[in-house]
């Protein structure tokens, strides 16, 4: 059943792919989470724990082992009755066995929790990487839409040149101007042209680390959505206390240090188990044949006590041994919540001044407008030359430029506040 459904998911992704359909955000980020190969091994090294733990509490059941043999003598035997007679032989044997353990100083119960902790710490660290590739996609996502209005801005900017190039031709056929007027303006036309150029030059990369990062093969065919209200559906920008006081519950990489010492204390109890004796019942039935005569069966079971007197030390240096990491785990759970606070602080603030200069570059296109207008106006009345009207144009495109990438990097703080929660 799951390789159907990786199979369909393969289908659509590669039909929606032909057919050019711009892709959304959720869009990308289920192909990433897909596609990607770390994610698929540490999938598998989940697995492995998995049965890791269950064969561990499969320790618990009784054995059940079955035997049988068979024998030719040649020469003096020794028969049935005791005696020896200088005749061929043959025998046969056979038995069935079990046995159970029935005290180990609890060492298999630990070694069950030990495992269990491990399976979860996989899937923790499953969930990290899972984490870390939306966190990758929807970098690569945001710097695409950043490129798009970009090119855009580039593609605005052209088009009023080449307007304006346009009015001022008729105005040299007509004599009302000077063809030399026309210079400047070729000259700006060629400068934004090449500005678009390096603009749709740059979006084409960005498509291709975002396809990259999909595992995709042909990005040429790739293209995204445009959210509709992109800032406004993005979380409110929350404190850094607040984000933390989630965070610390929920983060794969605190639940990663947290089990991996819980993991560490049962090795403790694990390794004190030795210390304890051992208790197993085992019984066994079994017969054979001699020279084609039965013998009869015969069946035992006993118990069998085993009582650890001298090691060598090594149960106790194995238990110091046990001990020690569980101290340096301890270390490693406080540092993890340290470095996350620390990484929380630096996006909040981080994203705190993002806002700001978004808010700040929206006040400059409307300074930047209103001066373009202005020298504009001026231009038109003979007051100010081509090179004014032009450096105005240029102080505007610049302003939009700001506009766009502030816009963009506090939307991409906001996520990574987002995932940090």
């Amino acid at each position: 059943m799951r390789k159907i459904i990786i199979f369909i998911a393969a289908f659509l992704t590669a039909l929606i792919a032909n057919a050019q359909t711009p892709w959304t955000l959720q869009q990308c980020v289920d192909t990433a989470l897909a596609n990607n190969r770390n994610i698929k091994q540490r999938e598998l090294i989940r697995q492995n724990n998995e049965i890791a733990w269950q064969q561990a509490r499969n320790n618990l059941l009784p054995n059940l082992n079955a035997s049988a043999g068979q024998s030719w003598n040649f020469g003096r035997s020794q028969m049935v009755d005791g005696t020896y007679r200088n005749i061929n032989s043959n025998s046969s044997n056979f038995s069935v066995s079990s046995g159970i353990t029935l005290f180990d100083g609890l060492k298999m119960k630990y070694e069950i929790d030990a495992k269990m902790a491990q399976l979860k710490l996989s899937e923790a660290n499953l969930q990290k990487i899972r984490e870390d590739i939306v966190l990758s996609v929807s970098s690569a996502f945001l710097q695409v839409l950043l490129n798009k209005e970009m090119l855009q801005i580039s593609n605005d900017q052209l088009k009023l040149t080449e307007s304006r190039i346009e009015q001022q031709k008729s105005l040299v056929d007509a004599g009302k101007l000077a063809e030399g007027e026309l210079f400047e303006l070729y000259s700006q036309q060629a400068k934004e042209e090449l500005n678009r150029t390096q603009a749709a030059n740059t979006l084409k990369l960005s498509l291709l680390d975002l396809a990259q990062i999909l595992e995709l093969r042909d990005f040429e065919k790739l293209d995204i959505t445009v959210p509709a209200d992109l800032v406004e559906n993005e979380l409110q920008l929350l404190s850094a206390d607040a984000v933390f006081a989630s965070a610390v519950k929920t983060r794969p990489e605190i639940k990663s240090a947290e089990l991996q010492l819980q993991s560490s204390e049962k090795n403790i109890q694990i390794a004190r188990s030795y210390y304890f004796p051992t208790l197993s019942f085992g019984t066994n039935v079994g017969g054979g044949y001699y020279n084609q005569v039965s013998t009869p069966l015969s069946a035992s079971l006993g118990f069998n006590l085993s009582v650890p007197i001298f090691n060598k030390f090594q149960v106790k240096n194995q238990v110091r041994s046990a001990q020690i990491d569980v101290k340096s785990n301890q270390l490693n759970v406080e540092n993890a919540k340290l470095e996350l606070r620390k990484t929380i602080q630096q996006a909040y603030f981080n994203a705190v001044a993002a806002k700001a200069k978004w808010e700040a570059s929206i006040k400059s296109v409307a300074s930047s407008t209103e001066a373009y207008r202005f020298a504009n106006q001026k231009y038109e009345g003979g007051r100010a030359n081509v090179y004014e009207l032009y450096q105005a144009k240029n102080n505007l495109a610049r302003a939009q430029s700001e506009v766009a990438q502030s816009k963009y990097e506090y939307v991409f703080r906001l996520k990574i506040l987002e995932l940090l929660k």
